[in-house]
């Protein structure tokens, strides 16, 4: 059971929250992490006086995830207060991560898709995929006729080639994996993404030119941005659950769930 201050999440909402996070080491601990922050936040905006009519949370039912977003969103913005970065922390953060600010970088890769589509075992899939992975990093040179015979993807059929692209053209998971790393050769771990489990290949990389700070001050300060809030809100779930009676998930040293 997932118990959170006395009130119980029911059994189908953990199995339905659990399909969201099929790429999870543990996906269903996962999913009662997320559950019992979310309840976390509801209750405390009862406390707050934030829902209707002003109602504790025990009285009040959600009509859905959006309804309830709304109203976490409501205790963030009361509770966690996110300084932002000063101009001089922008520009130390642009000096010393040059590889994050190039315009018209370029790759050419391969991949392989394991696609989920509904009513797929995406655990079955998932260790299928990692199998597969093994199989091609003790043997690069198979990638193409492994595509070929088992990818998900039209660019299977031609060895799984995507040609070349830049940053931006695929979709943001796909574009992280790709541009955070430098080297070339099979990607180490899976790529997950939207569409399913990717085995990716680099094999060439063509640098582009770094931007001025001037050009993209605004992006920088974002991302740092991004950081600080990411840290206030770990530390604001450690407050919560440090006085909560929560039994069923454990929310120790992680805020990712609420994070996303």
């Amino acid at each position: 059971m997932l118990i959170v201050n006395g009130a119980a999440v029911p059994a189908e909402a953990i199995a339905r929250e659990t399909g969201l996070h099929s790429d999870a080491p543990d996906p269903e601990a996962a999913a009662r992490r997320t559950l019992a922050i979310r309840e976390l936040m509801l209750q405390r905006a009862g406390e707050l006086g934030l829902l209707e009519n002003g109602l504790p949370r025990e009285r009040v039912t959600f009509s859905g995830r959006d309804d309830e977003d709304d109203v976490i969103a409501k205790v963030l913005e009361a509770e966690v207060i996110t300084p932002k970065p000063s101009a001089d922390e922008c520009r130390r953060y642009y000096e010393t991560h040059p590889e994050r600010f190039t315009s018209g970088d370029l790759v050419l890769a391969r991949h392989i898709l394991f696609a989920i589509t509904p009513g797929t075992p995406v655990m079955a899939l998932r260790e299928h995929a990692e199998r597969v992975l093994a199989d091609i990093k003790a043997a690069p040179g198979e990638f193409a006729a492994r595509a070929q015979a088992l990818s998900n993807c039209p660019s299977g059929q031609h060895g799984g080639k995507l040609g070349q692209f830049g940053r931006g053209d695929m979709v943001p998971e796909f574009d992280r994996a790709i541009f955070g790393t430098q080297g070339t050769g099979v990607l180490p771990t899976l790529v997950t993404t939207r569409y399913g489990f990717h085995i990716v290949a680099v094999e060439r990389r063509i640098p582009g030119q770094r931007l001025p700070f001037e050009v993209v001050a605004g992006r920088v300060a974002d991302y740092l941005a991004a950081l600080v809030e990411e840290r206030a809100l770990k530390q604001y779930v450690e407050v919560l659950a440090g006085r909560a009676e929560v039994v069923g998930a454990e929310l120790t040293g992680t805020a990712s769930p609420l994070v996303q």
